[in-house]
């Protein structure tokens, strides 16, 4: 996480997933963040490996890296 990103957050924020490089690890992403209780939406896109997640309750930063990273993919940002 960059120094100053808050660990808690609603609204939108964006991740920098590497790794995706396939129609099926989207979907394994996407999965991955929308199991979370809160999240509206998840837009990803493979080429960049930029996802922006929506919410509308508290979520932590930390916990949606951390369950990124168990499912095989590398959190950048």
């Amino acid at each position: 996480m960059m120094s100053g990103t808050p660990r808690v957050f609603v609204g939108a924020t964006a991740f920098l997933i590497a790794g995706m490089t396939s129609p099926t690890d989207l979907r394994a992403v996407t999965a991955v963040i929308n199991g979370f209780p809160g999240v509206q939406v998840v837009a990803a896109d493979q080429l960049t490996g930029l996802v922006t997640v929506t919410t509308e309750q508290p979520v932590n930063r930390t916990d949606v890296t951390a369950a990124i990273v168990q499912a095989g993919y590398t959190v950048l940002a």
